[in-house]
C-alpha cells in the first residue's frame, strides 16, 4: 500500500482515498508547551547546534520564530525545521478575490446591544474545501495592535488536494462539529475530530483532508499572545485541562515535486502563490512552536459539591492574556458532560451581564440553559453587559425540579469569550442564519414578585 507521507514506524498517519480512513493509527508527542525533538529519518536532527554547516541529508536548517527574538525566556517560542527545501522557493504572490473571510478592523456593522442567535451554515453545493468555505460571523481588535480576535465558520464537501495555507495573522484554533479532519502541517499529521480541538500557530503551513464527505464547525483566530493553560489559584497543581493530553504531531514529510498552490492569509487579505514542491517537507524539527490537539472529553471538570456554582471561568480549557492582568484577550471555554449536585441552588447558568463578549457554539446535544434554537452549528453573540441567561422553559423547570445529583450527558457547548466586542460582520446580519425571534425566549418570564408588607403593596 503506497504511502502519502514518508517517515519512520514511529510517526504512522492515516491514508485517505475517496473519504474513507484506510488506517486509522497516528502517534503524538504529549505535552503542553514542551520542546520537542522529533525526526523521520535517522540522524536527521542536528545534534548539539541549530545551523551546523552542512546538514544531513542535503536538508535547509530554518527557523520559525513565533515570538519576537527579546521575549521573556519562558515566553519564546521557536523550532527549528529542517527542510528538502527552503520556505523562500515560491512564485509572488498575488491577491485573491475577496471571500466572506473577514479580517481585522471589523467595521462592516456596527455591532448592536442586542443579544444575536444564528442558525447553523449550510454545508455549500459547489465544491468547498477548508479554506474556501471559511466564513466570518464576528471579530474585534485593530489592525495596528497584537490584540483581538476573530469567530470563523468553516462547512467544506471536498480536500485540499493541490493547496496549502498558513495565517500570518493570528492562531487558528479549529473546532469540528461535523466531520473529521485529517490536518497535514510542515510538522507532520494530526487527527481532529468532533470533540477534539487543535491549534495551528501563525505561519505554519498546513493542508485539510476530509475523512467523511462533509465537514463543518468553529474556528478562532488569536491575534494575541498565544494560548496558554489558565492558572489554577487555589484549585492547585491538578484539574481543567491537564498538559500532558495535549498531542504534538511526530515528523512526517512529503517528498513531491509538482504544481501547488500556496494561500496565505496576510494583513487580512488573501493571497496566493504558485510552488513546484510539495512544502510539507519538514524531515525533523525541534522546537517549542508547533501544532498541537486535545481531546475535549479528556477535561477534568471542577464543580461545586455544596450550593450556588462558581462563574463559568473554571472551565477554561485555553487562555490568550491581554496587557492587564487578569483580563483576557480571548479564553475558550467548554461546557462539557458533568455531574450536578448543588442543593438549594438554581442549577443551569445564571442571568448574567459580563464585562466580557461572548461567543457561543455547540457541537453536540443540547446547552443546559436553552432548550429549544440553539443547535449544534449554529451560534450566538452576547456583547459587552448584554444581559443573558435560561430561557422561560428552562427557568421554570430547574426552579421546581426535584434537587438530586444528576448528570448533564451527551452535550458539548463552547465559548469564545473576549474583553473586547464582538463586530458582526454583513453576511453574520444579512445572510438570513441569524433568528429574528431569539428575544421571544425571555418574553414570558413574567414578574413573580409578591410583596408581604401592606406598606409594600401601596406602593
Amino acid at each position: 500500500m503506497p504511502e502519502l507521507f514518508e517517515s519512520t514506524p514511529r510517526a504512522i498517519f492515516s491514508i485517505v482515498k475517496r473519504g474513507k480512513k484506510m488506517t486509522t493509527t497516528l502517534q503524538y508527542q504529549s505535552g503542553f508547551g514542551n520542546h520537542f525533538a522529533t525526526e523521520a529519518e535517522p540522524a536527521a536532527l542536528p545534534q548539539g547546534q541549530n545551523s551546523p554547516q552542512a546538514v544531513a541529508y542535503g536538508l535547509y536548517a530554518e527557523q520559525l520564530s513565533g515570538s519576537s527574538f527579546l521575549a521573556l525566556r519562558h515566553e519564546n517560542q521557536r523550532t527549528w525545521l529542517y527542510k528538502i527545501r527552503p520556505s523562500v522557493v515560491h512564485s509572488k504572490f498575488s491577491p485573491l478575490p475577496k471571500t466572506l473571510l473577514c479580517s481585522r478592523p471589523f467595521q462592516e456593522i456596527e455591532a448592536p446591544p442586542d443579544q444575536m442567535r444564528w442558525n447553523p451554515v449550510p454545508i455549500p453545493k459547489a465544491k468547498t474545501d477548508f479554506v474556501e468555505g471559511l466564513v466570518t460571523i464576528a471579530g474585534n481588535g485593530d489592525s495596528a495592535s497584537l490584540r483581538g480576535s476573530a469567530v470563523h465558520i468553516y462547512a467544506a464537501n471536498r480536500s485540499m488536494d493541490d493547496s496549502f495555507f498558513y495565517n500570518a495573522d493570528g492562531d487558528l484554533l479549529i473546532v469540528p462539529e461535523k466531520g473529521t479532519l485529517e490536518i497535514a502541517t510542515e510538522f507532520g499529521i494530526m487527527s481532529v475530530a468532533p470533540l477534539e480541538i487543535c491549534v495551528i500557530p501563525r505561519g505554519i503551513k498546513f493542508q485539510v483532508k476530509l475523512i467523511d464527505d462533509t465537514a463543518r464547525g468553529y474556528v478562532c483566530e488569536n491575534y494575541g499572545p498565544a494560548f496558554r493553560l489558565p492558572h489554577l489559584g487555589p484549585i492547585g497543581s491538578n484539574g481543567l485541562a491537564n498538559p500532558r493530553d495535549f498531542l504534538a504531531p511526530m515528523a512526517a514529510y512529503k517528498n513531491e515535486r509538482g504544481s501547488f498552490r500556496l494561500i496565505a492569509k496576510f494583513h487580512g487579505k488573501l493571497w496566493q502563490a504558485e510552488i513546484n514542491r510539495n512544502p510539507l517537507d519538514v524531515v525533523a524539527w525541534h522546537g517549542n512552536y508547533y501544532p498541537y490537539k486535545y481531546d475535549l472529553r479528556l477535561f477534568n471538570v471542577i464543580n461545586t459539591v455544596s450550593f450556588d456554582h462558581p462563574d463559568p471561568s473554571i472551565f477554561t480549557v485555553l487562555s490568550s492574556p491581554s496587557e492587564y492582568a487578569g483580563l483576557s484577550n480571548v479564553d475558550f471555554v467548554i461546557f462539557p458532560p458533568r455531574w450536578m449536585v448543588a442543593d438549594k441552588t438554581f442549577r443551569p447558568p445564571y442571568y448574567h451581564r459580563n464585562c466580557m463578549s461572548e461567543y457561543m457554539g455547540l457541537i453536540e446535544g443540547v446547552y443546559d440553559a436553552k432548550l429549544e434554537g440553539f443547535v449544534p452549528g449554529g451560534g450566538s453573540l452576547h456583547n459587552c453587559m448584554s444581559a443573558h441567561g435560561p430561557d422561560a422553559e428552562t427557568f421554570d423547570r430547574a426552579t421546581s425540579a426535584e434537587l438530586k445529583p444528576h448528570k448533564i450527558d451527551n452535550t458539548m457547548a463552547i465559548m469564545f469569550e473576549s474583553s473586547l466586542v464582538y463586530a458582526p460582520t454583513k453576511f453574520a446580519m444579512e445572510s438570513g442564519l441569524l433568528q429574528d425571534n431569539y428575544l421571544s425566549c425571555w418574553q414570558d418570564l413574567d414578574s413573580k414578585f409578591e410583596a408581604t408588607s401592606t406598606a409594600s403593596k401601596k406602593r
